[in-house]
């Protein structure tokens, strides 16, 4: 990695060349983090978060850019990992506190590497090495005490070589070791439930149906292991160590029973593309994110099988013959640790090993969730961190451990949401690290209580303060829909079943088929868009001063209310066009108005 580039903060930091490295190493060894026995000073808020009894947080930082993934140093630096890296700054970040009142003072970017694809993860300390994943590489530095920005040279350990990795959306390098000198890293599945994505793209079935076999289980969705220290591996230089996992974007070697586990994103879109299987409550609830122990030879399903956490049981996928109940082919595959709810999108997970927090902390595993996207017309749920209390690789609850992030309490657009935890890692006193995409804040939890009364009461008193929210509680069915359609269904509908005519940029063909950006047809009442929607349109039409004479063919037996309303919504709200949500039950209306006698 490249000498840094950018200091932030209350300096600005321009070295370059060998004497810069000796006169950087110089200042920083100034500061290399608090005492143990000193926590600092915790917001007068915790920062705005919400704790169980005796816990308490400050603001190390509360913008450094999207971060996902951070690390924390045995000498209290830390490192943040951001989304991207192509405003040529470098895309990680070094942090260090050098008056030991808990928040940074001293912030650097570095790395010359580029990030491709927008989910780029990982970064892990092991052995004395800053380990850094991008999606196409496992990068590492050696770490050298005193300095915050490595100077050693960066090894390259793993490249993906799939030319089609930066339009894979599930693949993620986080990475995990086993202290026996290997290292695994997940490849994510490039479509969302086994499709062929080569013809249909990653998010269209046809018929509903994904491939069987499924040849992307051969080189992705799974976990692979390597040697941690061996230079320029591929992913043929690996051994195949489980499969059956969508995408894992974070991943841990326990303590606690010497395994592997994950946190596992699962399959989206069940309304769209199954209406006839799943409500659009069953949607926002299901198929589980699950907290894998993932053992060699493991076998999780994907994409046969989905673990439903309501049922507590693997069941077949609808892609390939399931209702819903039905077990079948799922009976043979692997059970997780436990299931969370639908679409929560876990992050990361973490043993925690210090000594700072109750006992209790050290027999389970914290769980960052992200939060869901994929759950309209239900409130968007996650944004938490929790804690899981495992036993022999198994857990029967998991309770919520940090809320507050969202800072509302119904979130109808992933966008409400102020914060979204992402990244977790734990300092050399013990204390929890915690930190969001949004805008990259990070907080430091401390526990200041007495650790043998921590217990029931403080766990209890937690489950008042957030088991009603709604972004945290199930949601009931028909009562809490909030009625809109989701921009989020409504791109992929839009996408699968109208981008070929009106083209990705709403701007039509230019001869047959009319823009949909500024159309007077889009942005007026909604009847004549819906109408066509539904019952396609044949004849002239102008748009825009020009006339148009193409043919749309109808949707209203494929396409149920809701899914209707998300395409309407998302079209009336992109390339410039500002007009308000339609809702499903405005579409109903409708439909009964145009073909009442062809009900879907």
């Amino acid at each position: 990695m490249r000498q840094p580039v950018l200091g932030l903060s209350f300096m600005t930091l321009m070295f370059r060349g060998p004497v810069s490295v000796l006169i950087l190493t110089v200042f920083l060894l100034t500061g290399c983090g608090p005492e143990t026995s000193n926590l600092p000073e915790s917001d007068p808020d915790n920062g705005g978060l919400i704790l169980p009894g005796g816990f308490e947080a400050l603001t190390v930082i509360d913008s450094v850019g999207l971060t996902r993934h951070i690390a924390v140093t045995e000498t209290g630096d830390i490192y943040a990992k951001l989304r991207y890296s192509r405003d040529g700054l470098g895309g990680t970040v070094g942090i260090r506190d050098t008056d030991g009142d808990g928040r940074a003072d001293s912030v650097v970017r570095f790395g010359d590497y580029e990030d491709v694809g927008g989910s780029a993860v990982g970064v892990t300390i092991h052995n004395g090495y800053l380990y850094t994943s991008t999606v196409r590489q496992v990068l590492r530095n050696r770490l050298i005490p005193g300095e915050l920005i490595p100077s050693s040279r960066t090894e390259v350990i793993l490249t993906d070589t799939d030319p089609n990795v930066a339009r894979n959306w599930h693949t993620t390098k986080p990475a995990a070791f086993d202290g026996k000198g290997n290292m695994y890293i997940p490849f994510g599945s490039p479509s969302d439930a086994g499709q062929d994505i080569t013809l249909y793209g990653p998010t269209g079935i046809p018929e509903g149906k994904g491939l069987d076999p499924t040849p992307e289980r051969e080189m992705h969705a799974g976990v692979w292991k390597f040697d941690a220290n061996r230079e320029n591996q591929v992913q043929t230089d690996g051994v195949k160590f489980a499969t059956g996992l969508r995408s894992i974007v974070g991943l841990a070697w326990s303590p606690l029973d010497d395994h592997l586990y994950a946190v596992v994103n699962g399959i989206d879109n069940f309304h769209t593309m199954y209406p006839k299987i799943f409500s659009a409550w069953q949607a926002a609830v299901l198929p589980s994110e699950i907290l894998a122990r993932v053992k060699e030879g493991s076998d999780f399903g994907w994409p046969y099988a989905y673990y439903d956490q309501l049922q507590g049981k693997n069941v077949l996928a609808p892609a390939y013959g399931g209702d819903g109940n039905m077990v079948g082919r799922a009976a043979n595959f692997d059970d997780p640790v436990i299931g969370f709810p639908g679409h929560w999108a876990p992050m990361e997970i973490l043993f925690y090993r210090g000594d700072q927090f109750p006992e209790r902390y050290k027999q389970g595993a914290f769980v960052a969730f992200h939060g869901s996207t994929d759950r309209s017309p239900y409130p968007q749920a996650g944004y938490i961190v929790c804690f899981v209390p495992i036993k022999d690789g198994k857990a029967d609850h998991w309770e919520v451990f940090a809320d507050g992030f969202a800072r509302v309490d119904t979130v109808e657009n992933t966008s409400d949401a102020v914060y979204r935890p992402m990244g977790l890692a734990e300092g050399p006193d013990g204390s929890l690290y915690i930190s969001e995409s949004n805008k990259g804040r990070i907080w430091r939890v401390m526990y200041k209580g007495e650790k043998k009364k921590f217990g029931d009461r403080e766990l209890a008193d937690m489950v008042k303060k957030t088991e009603n929210k709604t972004y945290i509680k199930t949601p009931i069915e028909g009562q809490d829909n909030l009625d809109k359609g989701s921009v989020l269904e409504g791109g992929i509908l839009y996408n699968t079943y109208c981008a070929t005519c009106h083209q990705r940029d709403g701007e039509g063909d230019k001869n047959r088929f009319p823009p949909l950006a500024q159309s007077e047809r889009v942005l007026g009442p909604i009847e004549p868009l819906v109408d066509a929607i539904l019952n396609g349109l044949q004849g002239e039409i102008t748009v825009r001063g020009k006339t148009y004479n193409g043919y749309m063919p109808p949707h209203e037996n494929i396409l149920d209310d809701h899914a209707v309303a998300s395409i309407s919504t998302y079209i009336r709200s992109r390339w410039g066009n500002k007009a308000g949500p339609v809702t499903p039950s405005e579409v109903s209306k409708i439909r009964a108005a145009t073909r009442s006698d062809k009900p879907l």
